[in-house]
């Protein structure tokens, strides 16, 4: 019998027999049992005894799985990104599947179940904190919680300004911007894309989106740019991930409006901005402008027509892949999107917690399974916290951040600062390629 020690040593992958078998002791005892499942594939196909010693990593072996390729492929799309990081040291053939092929990629993001919120981290100026949504729930337990280094340090120097924020997230991949300074991030994978600087906008008042359009498979960053009195055009560009230039959309950000908000909101192919009248005061009510990623065209998004509705204090956001909108404390919801009937009031909160102090709810961050909500508050003289309300009930709880140690780092949650939480799928998908 053939004996191979596998231990912690790194395996080349230069140096495999065979350039599409696995190794599938490899990390036996951190697999969880759907990962086992695809391991216990590998094992019916073995046509002699494969035997797995969890005390040494020692796999012993007469023979090695012969399943198709076009099976393992299947087996691997439906496995987390933590483990198929560990698994391009298979082979040559499992490394160029996992590390360069953008269909697999695809796949993968069509199967993938794991979600993160992912905000950046508030102590240590470039750090990415990701929370599973269950953490909120529970604050001292961090055994799911990740952090990643960002790897620019120009970008680690605006964090140290407090300036910079999340645009947004699409398909795992987040938008980061300081002023002129645009990035593309990938966290879970470690890619980074840095966006050609823009021009001289130091002077302008900028708004951001960032989105995907399916039918060309293609990203987009789009900026809108003004003049602080709001009295000459305004300038939209374009980002087309993979292009080396920013192009004028010849025509301004459209309605004679400018954004409300610096951060528009991607949902089918679109980038929203909640938007009002550019002139003082203004002569009619907020609408949502809606940019269209694949003809680059506009169009208007009226509000639910409901006296309930605040104009005063909207705020728009995306949940469950819907247009969110939260008015005083309503919280509405597009069910289809650019139909005006579709929206749908979803609940009002009920918030009585102390009637003398003024607040303000800012931001749906995430529905959970259950009905239960994480939402934004802001309050008059405190920074903006985190509560967990449940509408079927009416309850809520207060998300306490302690100042806790975890791995090598002191985190305090502070959602007030670059962009706040965002809600991210974990993908493959590269913004370098």
């Amino acid at each position: 019998m053939m004996i191979s020690s596998i231990g912690r040593k790194k395996p080349n992958i230069t140096d495999s027999k065979d350039d599409s078998l696995p190794t599938p002791g490899m990390f036996w005892n951190s697999l969880t049992s759907i990962q086992k499942f695809a391991i216990k594939l590998f094992k019916i196909s073995t046509t002699k005894q494969l035997d797995i010693s969890s005390t040494n990593h020692v796999i012993i072996m007469d023979s090695v799985p012969t399943l198709p390729f076009d099976l393992i492929t299947e087996i691997l799309s439906r496995l987390p990104v933590k483990f198929l990081l560990k698994f391009q040291c298979v082979s040559k053939s499992w490394n160029s599947l996992i590390s360069h092929d953008p269909n697999f990629a695809k796949k993968h993001l069509t199967k993938s179940t794991t979600h993160s919120l992912n905000s950046l981290g508030f102590t240590f100026p470039g750090i990415l904190t990701m929370y599973p949504p269950d953490f909120f729930f529970n604050t001292f337990v961090f055994t799911n919680v990740k952090q990643h280094e960002h790897p620019s340090q120009e970008c680690n120097r605006c964090l140290r300004a407090k300036k910079v924020e999340i645009v947004g997230s699409c398909n795992g991949i987040l938008c980061l911007a300081y002023k002129e300074f645009i990035q593309l991030w990938n966290p879970t994978i470690g890619k980074l894309k840095e966006l050609p600087v823009l021009r001289n906008p130091h002077h302008l008042n900028i708004a951001y989106g960032f989105g995907y359009d399916s039918v060309t498979d293609h990203y987009k960053v789009v900026v809108v740019l003004w003049d602080h009195c709001g009295d000459e055009k305004t300038q939209v560009k374009v980002n087309t991930l993979g292009t080396k230039l920013w192009k004028n959309i010849e025509e301004e950000f459209p309605f004679g409006s400018i954004p409300d908000q610096k951060s528009g909101k991607c949902v089918s192919g679109t980038i929203n901005w909640l938007a009002s009248s550019r002139r003082w005061p203004r002569p009619s009510p907020r609408f949502i402008v809606s940019l269209d990623l694949r003809n680059e065209s506009y169009q208007k998004v009226l509000l639910p027509d409901n006296v309930e509705v605040n104009d005063n204090s909207l705020t728009l956001d995306v949940s469950s892949d819907c247009l969110c909108m939260i008015s005083g404390h309503d919280v509405w919801l597009m069910k289809e999107y650019g139909k005006k009937e579709s929206w749908n009031k979803l609940f009002t909160i009920s918030y009585t917690h102390n009637p003398r102090l003024s607040y303000s709810f800012t931001k749906v961050v995430y529905i959970f399974e259950d009905g239960q909500v994480l939402l934004q508050i802001k309050m008059a003289f405190v920074r903006p916290q985190l509560m967990i309300y449940d509408p079927r009930i009416a309850t809520f709880k207060f998300v306490t951040f302690q100042k806790s140690f975890y791995g090598s780092r002191f985190f305090d949650l502070d959602v007030s600062k670059y962009g706040g939480l965002v809600v991210s799928i974990e993908s493959l998908i590269s913004p370098c390629s």
